[in-house]
């Protein structure tokens, strides 16, 4: 066989690798139609699902997933073949939203950002994000409420960071938060990010150790710190959506790496290979791009399962699944 044929089965082998076509960047997506498997009728029929706004999505270290909507039963559970389990979390939510402040009446170095309550909010708008931990207790992040819940699967409230109700840019107290992460000794990072500028780090039993963050677009400020998460070797990746970048900090807060002008992404995970999803991006820890899902940037807020399913939680009120 010539070195030109050899080389060109070399080629074609790696680009097959076992029959999933290979782009440049990396393994191809596919979105799986169909998820989750229909409700039933009183008829015994199927029915669509009456998701509100679809702001988040987790995984459990047994490959349930926790769907996170903006409606009545906010938490539901389905499992790893897309069948419900049940739902809960009515009343746990604010009924409060987020908004933009019109650019016009913003103050500089200030905030773009403020919260709508009362008849002009709406149902359970709170729910902002959902995370499940190494131990599988669910998180929640309720943003107008200005609180962080950690909960176990049968619903019941095991931990409140922050004082519901009550805006601070305190030890104990938010400002319109985001997300929630955890480090590999179950410390836990929270991104104070609509109304505040900061990351603020706890115990894991909810001890207050260290904040940073400021608002700008410098080393170590944010915009909007809209998403976070920490890789096996504790470094803390932070989205500021509005400067479209990621930051990297150390586990004290120290400014490490930036990803600049990689769009204004609202969904960041860490995959058990060590690898960050920055919306519909795949990139390795030193921010290359290693495959991309269909359809763009991806929504706002995603997960892996433990067989390697993507799934993403869209505002337009539906979960999408990807596969390999």
């Amino acid at each position: 066989m010539t070195f030109q044929r050899l080389s060109a089965l070399l080629v074609a082998i790696l680009l097959w690798n076992g029959g999933s076509l290979l782009s440049a960047q990396g393994v191809d997506y596919t979105e799986v139609t169909g998820w989750p498997d229909p409700a039933t009728s009183v008829a015994g029929t199927p029915a669509a699902w009456n998701f509100g706004q679809v702001s988040g999505v987790a995984s459990s270290v047994n490959g349930y997933i926790v769907v996170l909507h903006r409606g009545a039963l906010p938490l539901m559970l389905f499992d790893p073949d897309g069948r419900f389990v049940r739902a809960w979390g009515d009343g746990l939510f604010s009924n409060g939203k987020v908004a933009g402040i019109d650019p016009t009446d913003r103050v500089s170095g200030q905030s773009g950002y403020t919260a709508v309550y009362g008849a002009a909010g709406c149902h359970a708008c709170g729910a902002h994000a959902v995370r499940v931990d190494a131990d599988n207790n669910i998180w929640v992040v309720d943003a107008p409420g200005h609180v962080v819940y950690k909960m176990n699967f049968q619903g019941h409230v095991l931990m409140e960071l922050g004082s519901k109700g009550v805006a601070g840019q305190s030890q104990n107290t938010f400002n319109l938060p985001t997300d929630v992460a955890f480090g590999s000794d179950g410390s836990v990072y929270v991104s104070d990010g609509y109304g505040n500028a900061r990351v603020v780090k706890y115990t894991a039993s909810g001890e207050y150790l260290v904040e940073w963050g400021s608002r700008g677009t410098g080393q170590g400020e944010f915009g909007l710190p809209h998403n976070l998460v920490v890789d096996a070797a504790d470094r803390v990746y932070v989205t500021d959506r509005d400067n479209q970048r990621v930051q990297v900090f150390d586990a004290a807060g120290r400014f490490l790496d930036e990803w600049s002008d990689i769009g204004g992404n609202s969904a960041l995970f860490m995959t058990a290979d060590q690898h960050l999803w920055t919306g519909g991006t795949l990139r390795d820890l030193n921010g290359n791009e290693t495959a991309t899902l269909p359809g763009g940037n991806g929504g706002h807020g995603m997960t892996v399962s433990g067989a390697g399913e993507v799934f993403v939680a869209q505002l337009a009120g539906r979960v999408q699944k990807f596969v390999k």
